[in-house]
C-alpha cells in the first residue's frame, strides 16, 4: 500500500514538472494566439457564420437582446425542448422563453437558423457606480454563410417589427379621460387612465356578420399600413362614425377594436375642455397606437347651426369659429361657464395639422342622431367610414344566444328559429333590450327563449298598430341614403335636418 502511494505521488510529481515545462515553452501568450488561430481556422472552413447578441452592450441594456428574447416567447419557442415561464410587470399574459444554454430552430423564407441562450458566471468586478450582474446572458445566432446576405438584415428587422406586436399584446392597457377643469395630475398629465378590462371582442358582438368583417378588414389594414400611407402622403390616422338608436352597440365596438387592435383608448369629454388650444394639447399628450373617442358628440357641444346662418346674408362660412354655446362671439364666454370650442377647433382636430402630430390614431364619434351633425364633420378625412349601428337583426340574435345561453344554430328547433327570423326585424328591439331578457333568464334556457319570442311578437304587433313600419316602408331613402345626400352641400344639409324635424312633428301628431 505505501508503494502505491509512493507510485502515485511520483506521478503527480511528473504532471507537475511537465505542466510547469509547457508552461515555460508555451507561455500563455503562446497558447491564447494559437488557439486564436485555430478558431480561425476552424471558421474558416466551417460553413456556419456566428452572431452574438449580449444583454448588456457595455453599460446599457441591448434592445435587440429584449427583442430576440421577445420573439422567441412567440409560438415558436413551444417547440423547444426546456422553457422558462415568465409574467413582467403590467403584461397581461405568460410568456416562454429560452432555458439556459438552451438552443431553438427557426425558420425565415425557407432559412434554417439556430438560436442559442448562452449564460455565463460573470467574472468577479471591481467597485463600480453601476454594477453588472453576476450573469452575462446573450444569444447567438448561427446561420449558413451562403444565406447571411440574403436573410441577415430582413431577419432581424422582422425579429424587431414581431417583439413590438407581442409587447403591445401583452402590456396592459388603459382607458384615459381628460382631468376635470384641465387640471394636471401628479407627473403633469392632462389625462387620468384606469386599466382597460372591457371583454368585448368582435365575437361577442351583436352584429350581423359580413358588416363585422368588413369593419376588422378596414382596421387590419389601417393597422398594416404604415407604408401605404407615407407613400401617398396621408396621415396615419382614421375616423369611424358610430351612428344609429341608444342601446344598439356602439360603446361595445369601441371595446372590441381596442381589444382587436390591442390599442388604449381616450374618452375625451369636451365639457371639460375650455377652449380650441387645451384641446390641442390634450391631442399632443395622447400617444400612438390609440383610440380618440368623443360619445354622444350631438349632446356635448352645439355645433355650428348652418341653417340659421344661411338664411343671414352677412353670415360667415361653416369654417369660421363658432361658439360652443351658439352666441357667435369669437371671444366671449358661453353659458357653460366660460368654455370656447367652436366648430374649426373641432375639425382641425380631427383633421388639421395638429392631427398629425403623432401616427396610427383613431377617432372614434357616436351620436344617436346624425342629422344634428354639421356635415363638415362627416366628410371623408374626418369621419372616413360610418357605421350604422342599427336594431337587432337575427344574425345578431344568434350572436346573443350563443353568447348569453350557449345555443349553437342547430340546438334550437327550426319552428323557433323560423318564428325569431320572422318577428326580429319587425319588433325593432336593439341588442341591449334583448340581452336583458336572456341574462335575467340565463339559467333556464328554454324560458328565456319563449319569453324573449313572446316579447318580439308583442312588440313587432305594437309597432303594425301604430302604423311605424308602414311609414318606414313608404319612405324611398334610408338613413344612410338620408346621410350621404346631407354631406353633399351646406344646403342640401339643411334640407335633410328640415326633413328630419317634419318626421319629427307628424310622429308627435300622431301620438
Amino acid at each position: 500500500m505505501k508503494e502505491y502511494w509512493t507510485s502515485f505521488a511520483s506521478l503527480l510529481g511528473v504532471l507537475a514538472f511537465c505542466q510547469s515545462l509547457l508552461q515555460v515553452i508555451f507561455p500563455p501568450e503562446l497558447r491564447f494566439a494559437c488557439l486564436k488561430f485555430f478558431n480561425r481556422v476552424f471558421h474558416l472552413f466551417s460553413s456556419y457564420c456566428y452572431f452574438d447578441i449580449t444583454e448588456i452592450d457595455g453599460v446599457n441594456t441591448n434592445e435587440l437582446y429584449n427583442a430576440v428574447q421577445l420573439y422567441l416567447s412567440s409560438s415558436v419557442s413551444i417547440n423547444g425542448s426546456r422553457l422558462s415561464l415568465t409574467r413582467a410587470l403590467n403584461s397581461s399574459a405568460i410568456t416562454f422563453g429560452l432555458s439556459n444554454n438552451d438552443c431553438i430552430v427557426d425558420t425565415f423564407n425557407g432559412v434554417t437558423v439556430l438560436w442559442e441562450h448562452v449564460v455565463t458566471q460573470r467574472q468577479a468586478q471591481t467597485f463600480s457606480w453601476r454594477p453588472l450582474p453576476e450573469e452575462k446572458r446573450g444569444f447567438t445566432l448561427r446561420i449558413k454563410k451562403r444565406d447571411k446576405s440574403l436573410i441577415l438584415d430582413a431577419y432581424l428587422d422582422y425579429v424587431m417589427e414581431k417583439a413590438n406586436e407581442i409587447r403591445r399584446k401583452n402590456q396592459e392597457r388603459f382607458l384615459y379621460t381628460n382631468s376635470r377643469g384641465g387640471s394636471l395630475d401628479s407627473r403633469g398629465h392632462p389625462w387620468e387612465s384606469v386599466p382597460f378590462k372591457h371583454p368585448s371582442t368582435f365575437d361577442t358582438l351583436a352584429m350581423d356578420p359580413v358588416k363585422k368583417e368588413e369593419i376588422m378588414d378596414d382596421l387590419k389594414d389601417f393597422a398594416n399600413g404604415q407604408s401605404f400611407y407615407q407613400k401617398t402622403g396621408r396621415a396615419w390616422k382614421r375616423g369611424y362614425l358610430l351612428y344609429g338608436p341608444p342601446g344598439t352597440g356602439k360603446s361595445s365596438m369601441i371595446a372590441a377594436m381596442a381589444n382587436y387592435l390591442s390599442y388604449d383608448i381616450y374618452d375625451l369629454e369636451l365639457t371639460e375642455v375650455h377652449n380650441n388650444s387645451e384641446l390641442r394639447k390634450l391631442l399632443m399628450k395622447t400617444s400612438s397606437k390609440s383610440i380618440i373617442v368623443i360619445e354622444d358628440i350631438d349632446c356635448s357641444i352645439n355645433l355650428t347651426n348652418r341653417k340659421k346662418n344661411n338664411n343671414n346674408p352677412g353670415a360667415r362660412n361653416y369654417y369660421d369659429s363658432e361658439m360652443r354655446s351658439g352666441s357667435g362671439s369669437g371671444s366671449g364666454c358661453g353659458e357653460d361657464g366660460g368654455n370656447s370650442i367652436t366648430l374649426s377647433g373641432l375639425l382641425n382636430f380631427t383633421d388639421g395639422l395638429w392631427s398629425c402630430c403623432g401616427s396610427e390614431r383613431i377617432f372614434v364619434f357616436t351620436t344617436n342622431h346624425i342629422e344634428k351633425l354639421d356635415p363638415a364633420l362627416l366628410r371623408s378625412g374626418r369621419m372616413d367610414m360610418h357605421i350604422y349601428m342599427s336594431y337587432c337583426s337575427y344574425p345578431a340574435l344568434k350572436i346573443l344566444l350563443k353568447n348569453y345561453l350557449g345555443y349553437e344554430e342547430g340546438d334550437l328547433d327550426d319552428d323557433v328559429l323560423k318564428e325569431l327570423a320572422e318577428v326580429v326585424d319587425k319588433a325593432e328591439m336593439t341588442p341591449a333590450d334583448i340581452s336583458e331578457v336572456l341574462i335575467k333568464n340565463r339559467r333556464y334556457k328554454q324560458k328565456a327563449v319563449s319569453e324573449l319570442l313572446e316579447l318580439l311578437k308583442t312588440r313587432a304587433e305594437r309597432n303594425l298598430k301604430s302604423g311605424s313600419l308602414r311609414e318606414k316602408n313608404s319612405v324611398d331613402i334610408d338613413d344612410e341614403e338620408q346621410e350621404k345626400r346631407a354631406l353633399e352641400s351646406p344646403k342640401e344639409g339643411s334640407e335633410f335636418e328640415e326633413h328630419c324635424k317634419k318626421e319629427e312633428e307628424d310622429e308627435e301628431k300622431m301620438k
